[in-house]
């Protein structure tokens, strides 16, 4: 059993290296179950599309950094990362209110047909890149690229409930954890608490590259409960960042949702590689009205 889930992680992450257009998104499952203080968080890596996932496991090869932030502070938790991949990590949440995961992955290297970059481009946002390679001339040959991910989620976190008591609501103490700035080269923040937002309400997203307000963004929204959404369709909300790198979308639904944000950057001195690209997630789960 153990060789075969071993084998299994490696194909996903094989995935990972080498489909970024059949499963391109990349994130930490959004955690449902209620937490409390003292209680684990069981983290697990998805990569897919259209918020359909296949796990990916938790190991050192892949991961370049992953912190946990809360009211007490920034934790380096990188360590608790094995050397080999498992299925999901294990996070003990020590105290109440919002918790913020954050993960970068190291870099991949990939080569797509320029066809099959092209689309990829339309897809994220990213016109803009095939008009320089246009302008270039390289409109016509392999895109050539070098990806990264920069991957949030936010956990709620309660007080536990006295013996014998009803179970506790989440911690409803104010705090701005969820809108942490961690130093991500391309980073989403909310900028309001998604745990105190009501479905229905609209939520503004700011994007950040290299700590700068990014412009023109196209910043995706997705939502799936039980396979699909209640309209019976998967639902994708679109909205492009302003100057001030600020996108705001409605969320009409309580449950789990994922957002999503590519940029991309010529390469600087790095062999064989036109290109880095960038892609930034955040994971939550919406509570009911």
């Amino acid at each position: 059993m153990k060789t075969s889930l071993f084998a299994l992680l490696a194909l996903c992450l094989s995935a990972v290296v080498h489909m970024p257009l059949q499963a391109h998104e990349f994130w930490i499952a959004p955690v449902t179950a209620p937490l409390t203080v003292g209680s684990t968080a069981r983290l697990k890596l998805l990569v897919g599309e259209q918020f359909t996932g296949e796990l990916v496991g938790w190991s050192k090869p892949q991961t370049a950094q992953l912190r946990l932030i809360s009211k007490a502070g920034v934790k380096d938790i990188s360590s608790q990362v094995p050397g080999t991949a498992v299925a999901d990590l294990p996070i003990t949440l020590s105290a109440a209110g919002v918790h913020l995961v954050a993960f970068e992955s190291q870099s991949h290297f990939i080569s797509l047909s320029a066809d099959s970059f092209h689309a990829y481009l339309h897809e994220e946002g990213l016109d803009f890149i095939k008009a320089r390679r246009e302008a270039q001339g390289t409109a016509q040959k392999p895109g050539r690229e070098r990806y990264r991910r920069f991957v949030k989620t936010l956990l709620d976190v309660g007080e536990p409930a006295a013996a014998g008591a009803a179970p506790v609501a989440q911690a409803s103490a104010v705090d701005a954890t969820h809108a942490s700035r961690v130093g991500q080269q391309l980073e989403l923040i909310p900028l309001a608490n998604p745990f105190r937002l009501p479905a229905g309400n609209a939520l503004a997203v700011q994007v950040l590259f290299e700590g700068q307000p990014l412009a023109g963004a196209l910043l995706k929204a997705w939502y799936k409960t039980d396979g699909q959404s209640p309209s019976g369709q998967l639902l994708t909300i679109r909205a492009t960042t302003g100057a001030d790198g600020i996108a705001t979308v409605n969320l009409p639904y309580a449950g789990p949702w994922m957002v999503s944000v590519v940029h991309m950057v010529a390469a600087v001195n790095v062999k064989d590689t036109e290109w880095d690209s960038l892609w930034g997630n955040l994971s939550f789960v919406l509570p009911g009205n």
